[in-house]
């Protein structure tokens, strides 16, 4: 879900809420209302917590001579761009979960997003396409 729709959501879910609180608010039970309040504040901060987390992505572009890597987690940006040449990928092991691009100084773990047992796969799959003459 994008942060759009959980907004929609939010405010939908809102408005049922304050219907229902104004509604018995008229009949006499005053409580209801300040809790339906309650409700709806925890339930937006909530959402805002899986909003901010929802955009979180891994993009690995490999164009030309380089492979660039973004991270994008909690709305914090890394990047690292590497010659293939210079490249060197280091699969999950015991020690780090992740896949690991290193080249020129510079380190970055992907593979967040996919299953465990797949981590392997995707070091193969990323050394093969970096190694591959005129990769895109």
């Amino acid at each position: 879900m994008t942060p759009a729709q959980i907004g929609f959501i939010y405010l939908f879910l809102s408005a049922i809420s304050l219907c229902i609180g104004l509604f018995f608010w008229v009949l006499g039970a005053t409580l209801v209302l300040p809790f339906s309040a309650l409700e709806m504040l925890v339930l937006g901060i909530c959402f805002l917590c899986f909003a901010r987390r929802s955009l979180d992505r891994e993009r690995i572009c490999i164009e030309g001579s380089w492979v660039t890597v973004e991270c994008e987690l909690g709305g914090v940006l890394q990047q690292a761009a590497f010659q293939r040449e210079w490249l060197r990928i280091d699969g999950p092991n015991s020690a780090q979960p992740l896949v690991e691009l290193r080249g020129q100084g510079k380190v970055i773990a992907v593979g967040r997003f996919v299953r465990p047992e797949w981590r392997s796969a995707l070091a193969a799959e990323i050394k093969w396409a970096a190694s591959a003459p005129g990769a895109q």
